[in-house]
């Protein structure tokens, strides 16, 4: 039996519906989700295997016009995947009746690519069928599109067919992970990740991309089935850290209480939390800083 293999990454503007779509694939909850845009900004990588394929899918930050330092680096890693892949899954909302001036943008970029390149057009379920017929009229003309596949993300519709499509155009190649294998993050990076997730759900717009997440500890227990987690929380203004302690403590014990529930369930064992909040002004500009949580090459 032939057995294909390769690397598909998920591009797009932000707030698009990328980790959704990463998360639905794979089946497992990998990358942060948040109705913010920019939530991503690394690439994630997943790996889903059957019988006969093995396909790595790449989540990206959304391409947008960068602000600071970091703006810089979410765009630059977004945009270097392009290179290294098999498939370039470039997905728009299908609200977006016409393409606006970001996925024009994007289009243009992918015309000099030799990967395949599907058009996804997500979010279906939030307009009617004859509509979706009009947004694949004015967007399938942006470049030479290998396929043209509506989805729901959210919902799973489309799913499969996409699946189908991917690994049809796939090559012959190797299992480059073993069968077990779900992404290649490191489990502390993940949990950062998840801390930062709960910010974005549970703090006003003001604050969340002033924020960032760095595990101190993160170790076992010996003889417990217990993992003791610290970690600090930058973020860049006094007022900021006001709002992210809350009155009493109180949203940062929210904070601490939902981010414990998604890194039990990641991590298949009890979870003891402790979070602190530290004021970096700027941090965001600061190379440093973006070494120290992980935004650098």
């Amino acid at each position: 039996m032939t057995f294909k293999s390769g690397f598909v990454t998920i591009i797009g503007r932000p707030n698009v519906g990328k980790s959704t779509l990463l998360n639905k694939l794979t089946g497992e909850k990998i990358a942060i989700m948040s109705d913010k845009p920019q939530t991503t900004r690394n690439t994630i990588r997943t790996v889903v295997t059957e019988d006969n394929f093995q396909v790595i899918f790449i989540d990206t930050p959304g391409i947008h016009r960068p602000k600071n330092k970091l703006g810089e680096y979410m765009v630059n890693i977004a945009q270097s995947t392009l290179n290294e892949v098999d498939v370039v899954l470039f997905l728009v909302e299908a609200t977006d009746i016409k393409p606006g001036p970001g996925d024009i943008f994007i289009a243009e970029q992918l015309k000099e690519l030799d990967a395949n390149v599907f058009l996804v057009i997500n979010k279906i379920d939030l307009i009617n069928k004859e509509q979706i017929l009009s947004v694949i009229a004015n967007y399938k003309d942006l470049l030479d599109f290998k396929a043209v596949i509506p989805i729901s993300a959210a919902l799973s519709d489309g799913l499969s067919i996409l699946k189908q499509e991917i690994v049809r155009v796939l090559p012959e190649g190797p299992k480059y992970f073993p069968n077990d294998m779900l992404t290649d993050q490191p489990e502390k990076l993940i949990a950062a990740e998840l801390i930062r997730e709960k910010i974005l759900h549970l703090v006003s717009d003001e604050v969340p991309h002033g924020v960032g997440v760095e595990i101190l500890t993160f170790k076992e227990r010996k003889n417990k089935d217990i993992v003791d987690i610290q970690a600090n929380i930058y973020c860049e203004k006094d007022s900021h850290k006001a709002i992210l302690i809350g009155k009493e403590g109180k949203m940062l014990k929210k904070i601490g209480s939902l981010s414990r529930v998604d890194i039990q369930n990641l991590l298949g064992t009890k979870v003891f939390l402790e979070l602190w909040v530290k004021v970096k002004p700027d941090w965001r500009n600061s190379q440093a800083m973006l070494k120290t949580l992980g935004y650098s090459d």
